[in-house]
């Protein structure tokens, strides 16, 4: 009986598309790979029509399609606890800056990047 409760105050949640940033962000993965919105398509079993509805918004992918298309783009989807979004969303900028000039180097995220080209650094490894 409490459940019947519960459901008529909650309202369900439908986006009318997708966030911007989130449409922005795979039509550059897939434009970074050289790949037409018909190329996408067909490597997971969508028409064209399909993914350009889902980059313009105007359609809703299922979340099976969605991490489909995100993953088939060398992406992931990752819940995130909302205090560490700006700090996510930093490295994830910090990393994109890096690979547009070229420096794409892994870093450690605890030391100073010229603490290991010191003699000091080195003789510290194990």
């Amino acid at each position: 009986m409490m459940g019947k409760n519960i459901t008529k105050h909650v309202k369900p949640l439908r986006l009318k598309g997708l966030p911007e940033d989130m449409r922005r962000e795979l039509k550059e993965a897939r434009a970074k790979r050289g790949w037409s919105q018909r190329e996408l398509g067909s490597r997971i079993g969508l028409p064209q029509m399909h993914i350009s509805g889902i980059e313009s918004g105007k359609i809703v992918p299922r979340y099976d399609t969605l991490l489909e298309l995100v993953r088939i783009l060398d992406r992931d989807l990752l819940m995130v606890p909302r205090a560490l979004v700006p700090a996510v969303k930093s490295l994830v900028y910090d990393h994109l800056r890096q690979d547009q000039q070229g420096e794409g180097e892994e870093r450690p995220l605890y030391a100073d990047g010229d603490e290991e080209n010191t003699p000091e650094g080195r003789k510290n490894e194990v």
